[in-house]
């Protein structure tokens, strides 16, 4: 263990130093060209002016645009090159005739939803526009013929995933924002080795940044010798880098194309509660059975062939359509969001199920740091009587995030909306919950990082019947939970102002 944290921190170290020789070249050129800095101001003050420009032109969300701004209008100089290098989201030629020929694969792929739409559209008119809105932005359209289970935490949902591990015949395609050395990825580990030398073709995804302390340095290529096909996302290089801030913080494990898992779990031990890092670990995960576990195939396999840069039929690794014994009788529509173009799905999925909302609308969410039509949103249904929840951490994993999220308190519940925080611990599973009637368990936080910048996935459902169980456990969840009054938001001059800082910095928070 001590060699494994001692690795790390070397890692980390030479990261930052590398970090450090890049500044100090820059500072040593402004040193350098000193005699020319007005002019070199100059230059650097239009190169801003022209990305201002331009940023109020695109198609971004105007919140997005004014953090954007505002960063530039603190620092002028460096402001627009550090939006060329964080803020950027366009794809280069590439890419685009890439993911336009896997589109066009998963439209294919996924025909037969068609009928399912046509199924809403016949009295369920609320539900048919959502679902339709999901299908048109990402492809994946709503299946039924399904099975769900929900868990309510890691420790109830660990023994489940082992066993459909070991029931594995073709194929284990694992995704996940963190892997972490550790009792839960160890064992796991075990399994997917002895699965692999049975000739089960196992493919692991993790991100180089979210996994960056928890994993040694290149562990793709470890796993990759085990007999584990493996890559790690975007790979975390000391350089400045136009995609550090998109991370893939999807989590999905997909076996032989007929079960699949996604929630906020990570496959770490604190996720389990096997290690505590900030009291209870409070997480969630939804296994799917059936025919929408097409559409995670798919994704998986979509982003796979862009890592490996070559498309692989899709269609041997759907499973056949096939009657279950216990059928879910609503409806089940996975899909993704990616930060690759100017569509916020996760979003417009969380605004489009507010507008539909009539009696209550109950969250949970690590983190809350929303843009300004949120925060509108969230008010005019507290304002129309509708009963709206928003379920934070108790206790932080960052203290500066927390300290911003605390920021968005007053003016929610000067609305009417009911905030609590989560007195047990840390409440890290995304869930948003309207009526009895539509909900989504996923990956897509509260925050610019999840809205704009991250590649995410979640499950969509209308008339599902775990709607009863995740109801369930918002009572447990706001029995544990302190309601936050208007007393409690208080703060000082000076808190204040740093925290209209801290807002300033919104998107890379």
């Amino acid at each position: 263990m001590k060699n494994f944290l001692k690795m790390h921190l070397w890692r980390l170290l030479i990261i930052f130093f590398l970090f450090l020789v890049q500044i100090s070249i820059i500072v040593l050129g402004i040193l350098y060209i000193r005699d020319y800095y007005p002019y070199v101001y100059l230059g650097f003050l239009v190169v801003s002016i022209i990305i201002v420009l331009s940023i109020i032109a695109n198609r971004s969300n105007p919140s997005y645009k004014i953090a954007w701004l505002a960063l530039i209008l603190i620092f002028p100089v460096f402001g627009g090159f550090m939006y060329l290098m964080f803020g950027n989201k366009k794809m280069n030629r590439r890419s685009k005739k890439m993911v336009s020929k896997m589109n066009a694969m998963i439209e294919a792929a996924t025909k037969k939803t068609e009928s399912v739409l046509d199924d809403l559209a016949h009295g369920h008119p609320d539900a048919h526009r959502q679902s339709t809105y999901i299908k048109n932005t990402t492809g994946f359209g709503p299946y039924q013929n399904c099975y769900l289970e929900y868990y309510r935490s890691g420790e109830s949902f660990l023994a489940t995933l082992k066993r459909e591990i070991k029931k594995a015949k073709k194929f284990i395609f694992i995704e996940y924002f963190i892997l972490a050395q550790g009792q839960v990825w160890d064992s796991l580990l075990k399994l997917l080795v002895q699965k692999a030398k049975e000739g089960v073709d196992v493919r692991v995804i993790y991100d180089d940044m979210g996994s960056i302390s928890t994993v040694p340095h290149n562990y793709d290529r470890k796993l990759q010798k085990m007999g584990i096909k493996a890559f790690a996302f975007n790979r975390f290089l000391p350089f400045l880098n136009a995609r550090i801030n998109n991370r893939d913080h999807r989590k999905m494990l997909v076996i032989d194309g007929s079960t699949a898992f996604t929630g906020g779990i990570n496959l770490a031990d604190e996720y389990f509660n096997l290690k505590s890092r900030f009291g209870y670990w409070k997480d969630n995960v939804l296994l799917i059975r059936g025919d929408a576990v097409r559409s995670m195939t798919l994704m998986f396999l979509t982003f796979w062939s862009v890592l490996s840069g070559k498309i692989e039929e899709f269609e041997p690794y759907l499973a056949k359509s096939k009657e279950l014994k216990i059928v879910d009788t609503g409806y089940v529509q996975p899909y993704a969001d990616t930060p690759l173009d100017d569509e916020a799905v996760g979003e417009n999925v969380y605004l489009n199920m507010m507008g539909r909302a009539k009696k209550r609308i109950y969250i949970t969410t690590p983190y809350l740091i929303l843009d300004n039509e949120m925060v509108i949103a969230f008010s005019n249904a507290a304002k129309q009587g509708i009963d709206v929840r928003i379920v934070t951490p108790g206790i932080p994993d960052k203290k500066m995030v927390f300290q911003v999220t605390r920021s968005y308190f007053r003016r929610l519940i000067e609305a009417g909306v009911k905030i609590y925080e989560y007195i047990p611990g840390f409440i890290h599973q995304k869930v948003f919950l309207a009526d009895d009637d539509f909900l989504t368990i996923g990956t897509i936080n509260l925050d610019f990082r999840s809205l704009y910048l991250h590649f995410e996935n979640g499950v969509w459902l209308y008339k599902s019947a775990i709607i009863q169980d995740v109801s369930a456990d918002f009572d447990e969840i706001l029995a544990d939970s302190r309601l936050v009054t208007l007393a409690d938001t208080k703060s000082g001059p000076f808190h204040r102002l740093w925290i209209s800082f801290l807002r300033s910095f919104a998107t890379l928070l």
